[in-house]
């Protein structure tokens, strides 16, 4: 039994061409995800699924396995699911059969793998079948569905002090444990008994413009 690390990373990026192998901090995007896994000391097999030959050869050089996404699961409709569906199945073909799969998006470079270690750490301990990383929200949130607006973690007629709501969370999209059963039988990363691994806010910026890359290797730079 082994534990393996996905990472998804199609070609397509409208919003900031070349995004997932745009140089941050002086590396590729996604070589901050491959590294992070290779810092890990439960991580077994770390795996790239793409559709890009670039993104395929910087992949290589940092020390991931490739798995030859289709075309047709890697346009901007098809789902995460459906990626790590399919590099799941290509996987088992050559014999393993992994105990937990570790799902990253490389978009959330502010992750290390002391954190990923944590949480498939905290998975164990929980007896969880899956779990995502998380922060802390601490905002009055509202939404509006046909011209009506509504408040939607709190009663604005009653409206609570912060430090007395309950606990709330917003899920960062950085880390992702589940057990391979939870992804095939419901076509979800998440299922079964679910564990919300907790991060701080800073750890939870995501890039999806050129100024997320421009803050984030603020950050980076900043660090020890």
């Amino acid at each position: 039994m082994s534990i393996i690390a996905l990472i998804p990373a199609r070609g397509g990026s409208k919003g900031v061409p070349g995004k997932n192998i745009r140089m941050l901090a002086g590396k590729p995007l996604i070589a901050h995800s491959i590294l992070d896994c290779k810092e890990s000391q439960l991580i077994d097999r770390v795996y790239v699924s793409t559709d890009d030959p670039e993104i395929a050869e910087v992949s290589l050089a940092y020390g991931a396995k490739i798995i030859d996404r289709p075309a047709e699961l890697a346009s901007d409709t098809a789902s995460s699911e459906s990626a790590l569906l399919h590099a799941l199945t290509t996987i088992e073909t050559t014999g393993i059969t992994p105990e937990l799969v570790v799902f990253l998006q490389c978009t959330s470079p502010l992750r290390s793998g002391t954190d990923i270690d944590r949480a498939i750490t905290q998975l164990r301990q929980e007896n969880a079948d899956s779990l995502l990383s998380v922060s802390p929200n601490h905002r009055f949130l509202w939404e509006q569905v046909d011209g009506v607006a509504r408040s939607i973690n709190y009663d604005y007629r009653n409206r609570l002090r912060r430090q007395d709501m309950n606990p709330q969370f917003m899920e960062n999209g950085s880390i992702y444990v589940f057990k391979p059963w939870v992804l095939k039988e419901l076509g979800n990363r998440l299922g079964g008994k679910i564990s919300l691994f907790e991060m701080t806010e800073e750890q939870s910026w995501e890039i999806d413009s050129i100024a997320d890359f421009e803050y984030i290797e603020f950050l980076l730079n900043r660090q020890p």
